[in-house]
């Protein structure tokens, strides 16, 4: 068969003029940029290389090396706090993991190995950071600014459709204390580790213990070497320990196991999955799950700290889940040991040999660790200029609004993995990215096979999307008075966390819901049925009576019966979720069987 293709440097106008010469669904060339070689950038790389013919991809890292997040942070301890066979691809298993929680050396060599084995680097340059999108109206596109780290040098790169897979957690900052550029001593943020620092025998200060998880990391792996840790704790925090699934490193023989039984690896993360996937109850105020949950947790703590001042300052008040849960391995214990000392309250400034404390007091110090987060306000990193000439950085300055996670109105073409709003905190997060960019596909698949000029979501979608997600989070626990990166002040919106479970995102986002995007056309919308001619007809190796059959094998038709049989309902006897209350779930779990209207 000699495909109709359409090619690149064709205006749009002259696509929809093309398409009227050849059959239903011609394909044009489709210019992609692609902002950031993380995991979802990986993915995005692999799917459409695996799925798509007829366009071009760049992806733009400002790293040396692909991985995002996961090659920039490198701190002592640094972990994820998700079961290492689960933080994969659903596609692609590691069966080598050291063990239950994988250092970010293991997950960066994942990450890396996966763009090795499918030939990925061929569309990435790296040491290139995005500094500039502005639409161009003429070709309905995105004139991507591009700085070449190492040349000293800007580009410029035209795309018709700009991915944003920039991630989250990758924007670093010091924290907002006066005087920490006079401090004297060695100055250090988790996030940008400097490997050559010997902690060996230092007095450390440690600045952080809740909006991220590196706090709690760093101190269990610092404090048997170090002389002392002075750790500056400013608000309590749960820490959470999880049956069933505490650290274990894998012996040799269970990873021979994993390589050589079959079916044994795919049980074991299945198993662990239905379980990541069972926790959503924790999160709802009021519930069973989210009581029993805190009873245990507030019992834990106080076992493991046995200190009654620590007690009255580390245990929160508000609710289990306000924040995001960390196993905390070691980190309780580490808080009572003889060379750590805890100040609590905030630091009023930094001073040439250390902190300044609310309680008047100066804690000098040798080595000083800021394990203060990330710039979390999901602000594109580089200016994004619309249509109209609005600036992302300015629309999105107050409150993050997207379309379901991945789009904003007003910004044609335009897509972004783990936006706001996205399941970062409900469940498995890289099921979600790869919900993310399978609905991605189906809107490039259209934009590509029809002539498509420019697709967004509607401001009215957007507007009912968020007054459904302000109204669910009511109901849970991330909306009590927690500082939080998922919402940008104690009583504010949360902007980082979408309105349900990670299942119940997969299930929205499996069909594009076309009443929500505003679609404009080059020419005739319907000049993708070309000159009448099937894509069938014109290749004689296909079956052109293809629908005659002998039953009938179609699958099913609905919403319902599609998802029953994606998810193979009625072959699983019973399912429970991550046990974070020291009882089984099966003791009066609330959760939903049917419901009907």
């Amino acid at each position: 068969m000699a495909d109709f293709i359409i090619g690149t440097n064709t205006s749009p106008d002259a696509h929809a003029q093309r398409r009227l010469e050849g059959p239903i669904h011609a394909e044009r060339h489709v210019n992609i940029v692609c902002v950031g070689a993380g995991a979802s950038g990986l993915l995005m790389a692999y799917k459409l290389q695996k799925h798509f013919s007829n366009y071009s991809l760049t992806v733009y890292e400002k790293n040396p090396e692909v991985s995002g997040t996961w090659f920039e942070n490198r701190y002592p301890g640094c972990a994820c706090d998700v079961p290492s066979h689960n933080y994969t691809w659903s596609f692609e298993p590691k069966l080598d993991w050291s063990g239950v929680y994988a250092s970010s050396r293991e997950i960066y060599k994942y990450f890396d190995d996966f763009a090795k084995k499918y030939n990925l680097k061929q569309y990435i340059k790296t040491e290139h950071q995005v500094v500039g999108a502005y639409w161009d109206d003429g070709s309905s596109g995105y004139n991507v600014k591009i700085k070449d780290i190492k040349a000293g040098t800007e580009i410029t790169h035209h795309c018709d459709i700009l991915i944003n897979a920039s991630g989250i957690l990758n924007n670093w900052m010091w924290p907002a204390i006066p005087g920490l550029d006079k401090y004297k001593g060695t100055l250090l943020h988790t996030a940008n580790w400097d490997d050559s620092v010997d902690l060996r025998g230092k007095h450390v200060g440690l600045i952080g213990n809740g909006r991220s998880s590196s706090g709690i990391q760093v101190l269990p792996k610092i404090q048997p070497i170090t002389s002392k840790v002075t750790t500056f704790i400013r608000e309590p925090t749960w820490v959470s320990p999880v049956q069933g699934l505490e650290q274990h490193i894998y012996s040799e023989q269970e990873q021979r196991d994993f390589a050589n039984k079959a079916g044994l690896l795919t049980e074991y993360r299945k198993g662990i999955e239905r379980g990541l996937n069972g926790q959503f109850g924790i999160f709802l105020r009021d519930t069973k799950p989210n009581n029993d949950t805190h009873d245990y947790m507030l019992a834990q703590m106080k076992e493991k700290l046995q200190n009654q001042y620590l007690e009255e300052r580390l245990i929160p008040q508000w609710s289990v889940g306000c924040r995001r849960l960390t196993p905390g391995v070691g980190y309780l214990e580490s808080l009572g040991k003889d060379n750590v000392e805890v100040v609590y309250g905030e630091i009023n400034s930094i001073t040439e040999k250390g902190c300044l404390c609310d309680n008047g007091k100066e804690y000098p110090v040798d080595v000083l660790i800021c394990a203060t987060g990330f710039n979390t306000t999901f602000k594109p990193r580089f200016p994004l200029i619309g249509p109209n000439g609005t600036n992302l950085q300015d629309q999105w300055k107050e409150e993050a609004q997207s379309y379901l996670g991945m789009a904003a109105d007003g910004f044609p073409n335009y897509m972004i993995f783990l936006g706001p709003n996205s399941p970062i905190g409900n469940g498995p997060v890289l099921s979600a990215i790869e919900a993310q960019a399978d609905y991605m596909l189906q809107l490039i698949d259209r934009f590509q096979t029809r002539n498509i000029r420019t697709f967004a979501p509607t401001k009215e979608a957007i507007t009912d999307f968020i007054a459904h997600k302000d109204r669910f989070m009511t109901k849970s626990v991330w909306a009590d008075p927690c500082r939080s990166w998922y919402k940008n002040r104690p009583d504010g919106p949360i902007t980082a966390l979408w309105p349900g479970s990670t299942l119940h995102y997969i299930e929205a986002l499996r069909d594009v819901r076309i009443e929500d995007w505003d679609i404009k056309y080059s020419g005739n919308r319907f000049a993708w049925l070309g000159n009448g001619y099937s894509q069938t007809e014109l290749d004689p190796t296909a079956d052109w009576g293809y629908y005659i059959r002998e039953v009938d094998d179609d699958g099913p038709a609905t919403t319902g019966g599609k998802r029953r049989l994606i998810s193979k309902s009625g072959t699983v006897e019973s399912n429970s979720g991550i046990d974070f209350s020291g009882k089984k779930a099966a003791e009066g779990e609330e959760r939903p069987r049917e419901f009907r209207l």
